[in-house]
């Protein structure tokens, strides 16, 4: 086919289906380009100037929608993994159970590489049920929580603390605490007459958990986790 009879050929294409350069972001701006090019550097086509702005305002608003998309079906997921760990959670018929499974299918679904749980007590962990708990059980002295969750620059403590392990961490993580690397803490309220405790999760991954992250669906794990252990307890 010669050049006329194809150039013949694409013109009455055009014309017959004018959408198909229309809906081609990438042709239209060459065809802007050109007709400005044409019209000399003293002209200025307003309507040229008024299409590139709406087409940035246009990328800017697909960015903003993926991103949106993106957030949502990351918040989906993570309240589907609250549930499922939730459900694991209410598993265990006796609180030894209750308590091991803590390391086994509630950290599995969660996807953290330790868990334990820090209950604070007058007598320490002389108790031989606590020591029979194993690794998951931490015993502190009265105070421990609340110093344990105050922000690094004061404050109050707060209920979920999102963060990169603190040098006091190998008092919960043992010889773990030499690749733990983050951790997300949560108070736990455990009635009234009773000292506090507190659930942390332990990660090897530095940035699973940070300081930029909700909080919403991890407190309402450790507000099912405290009613559940007050059960127990009583």
């Amino acid at each position: 086919m010669s050049d006329t009879a194809f150039a013949q050929q694409l013109r009455d294409k055009i014309i017959s289906d004018p959408d198909v350069i229309l809906e081609d972001r990438d042709l239209m701006r060459a065809l802007v380009a050109a007709n400005e090019r044409a019209m000399g550097a003293n002209i200025v086509d307003l309507r040229g100037v008024a299409m590139a702005r709406l087409e940035r305002r246009l990328d800017r608003l697909e960015d903003t929608h993926r991103s949106v998309i993106a957030a949502a079906y990351e918040n989906l997921a993570g309240t589907n993994q609250i549930h499922r760990a939730v459900l694991a959670l209410l598993d265990p018929v006796d609180f030894e159970a209750f308590l091991k499974n803590l390391t086994t299918e509630v950290a599995e679904v969660l996807r953290v590489d330790t868990v334990r749980l820090v209950l604070e007590s007058q007598h320490g962990g002389e108790d031989a049920v606590l020591r029979r708990l194993g690794e998951v059980l931490c015993v502190a002295e009265p105070g421990f929580v609340a110093e344990y969750m105050r922000p690094a620059r004061g404050g109050q403590p707060r209920q979920v603390v999102l963060r990169q392990c603190q040098p006091q961490s190998e008092a919960i993580y043992g010889e773990a605490a030499a690749w733990i690397r983050s951790e997300a803490a949560l108070a736990l309220d455990l009635g009234a007459g009773r000292l506090p405790g507190m659930l942390v999760f332990g990660a090897e991954d530095p940035h699973q958990f940070k300081p930029t992250q909700g909080t919403d669906l991890l407190g309402f794990f450790g507000a099912v986790f405290e009613r559940a252990m007050r059960r127990w307890l009583a």
